[in-house]
């Protein structure tokens, strides 16, 4: 099942629940998660007593979300999908934020994991500056979890990510703070943490992973540190500091996402580590689009193409890990 991010006419109908109502485009809507409880991590995350459970329609014209009743019966129509495929609108997705690892190796992060439909395959999703809590983030990766995914989202930053509205001036003191080796090993512990889940216990073949801006760049070390052993494809969305000699460790297809008023990622950088990578990279650049568009847009204009890149990305997701829906 596909859980559509395709605008589209749908009605929907939610019996016994309490469901707050949401109208409105990406742009300006509210974030329906709140923080669970941290949990300590325990083997096998398929603790329903410590997950809370959400019910979101992706489309713009209904879009409601289940607080905490987790047994009552959702009732949705069928939408037609544009590819021809009719699929339901509606989705159950489970968060719970717990440590893997103790003391001070431990990493908190976030787990999205589709209820219905689940097809077993983890994603890891590297985070842009504003770290794994910031509400767009977390939304992008529900919507990859509807769409039948494990998401991942690891706390990069320590439980210190970039302030909003913190003076540009103060951003690479701020960045030397994040030592590269210790993000690293964090990114390395979750890995391994979802090798263990996913991978090894023969739920998935391959792992995926996504990143955004500072995750986009990070992206590239993963993947070249990886060689291709469990993630077999990375999609970065306007990544940030990556470096060209980096690339050419990469052992699995890439797809780059940007809009060509990004300085921050450049559209001659893209170009350039789709060339060196090869495998089937593609670099896909959004005319008049700049940073962050595709997770955080601000516009209906950015709305509208942060859905084709989502539906850009999903395909990619489907196909480079050959996951039936």
């Amino acid at each position: 099942m596909i859980c559509s991010s395709l605008p589209s006419s749908i009605g929907c109908s939610l019996s016994r629940l309490f469901v707050q109502e949401l109208r409105g485009s990406l742009s300006n809507r509210s974030h329906p998660f709140r923080v669970s409880p941290k949990h300590k991590f325990t083997p096998k995350y398929i603790a329903n007593s410590a997950s809370v459970f959400f019910q979101r329609i992706s489309n713009r014209k209904c879009r409601s979300w289940l607080i905490k009743d987790t047994t009552s019966r959702i009732c949705c129509n069928q939408m037609k999908l544009e590819n021809g495929l009719d699929d339901e609108a509606c989705e159950l997705v489970s968060g719970m934020e717990f440590s893997i690892g103790e003391g001070v190796d431990s990493v908190r992060a976030y787990l999205f994991r589709a209820v219905k439909n689940n097809n077993g395959t983890g994603i890891l999703l590297l985070s842009d500056i504003f770290g794994f809590e910031d509400s767009s983030t977390r939304d992008f990766a529900y919507r990859v979890a509807c769409n039948g995914y494990n998401v991942l989202v690891p706390d990069l930053f320590r439980g210190d990510p970039w302030p909003k509205g913190r003076s540009k001036a103060m951003f690479e003191e701020w960045l030397a703070k994040h030592n590269p080796e210790r993000v690293a090993r964090d990114i390395s512990a979750s890995t391994k943490w979802m090798v263990d889940e996913f991978v090894t216990a023969g739920i998935s073949k391959k792992l995926g992973i996504i990143g955004f801006c500072y995750g986009g760049g990070r992206l590239i070390d993963v993947l070249a540190q990886d060689q291709g052993v469990y993630f077999g494809t990375g999609i970065s969305f306007y990544g940030t500091r990556m470096n060209l000699t980096t690339a050419s460790y990469v052992e699995v297809p890439v797809l780059f996402v940007s809009g060509d008023s990004d300085q921050l990622s450049p559209v001659s950088l893209l170009n350039d580590m789709e060339r060196i990578i090869g495998r089937g990279s593609r670099v896909v650049i959004f005319e008049g689009r700049g940073h962050g568009f595709a997770h955080r847009p601000e516009s209906p204009e950015e709305d509208k193409d942060a859905e084709k890149a989502f539906t850009i990305m999903r395909n990619w997701l489907s196909e480079g890990l050959a996951v039936s829906s």
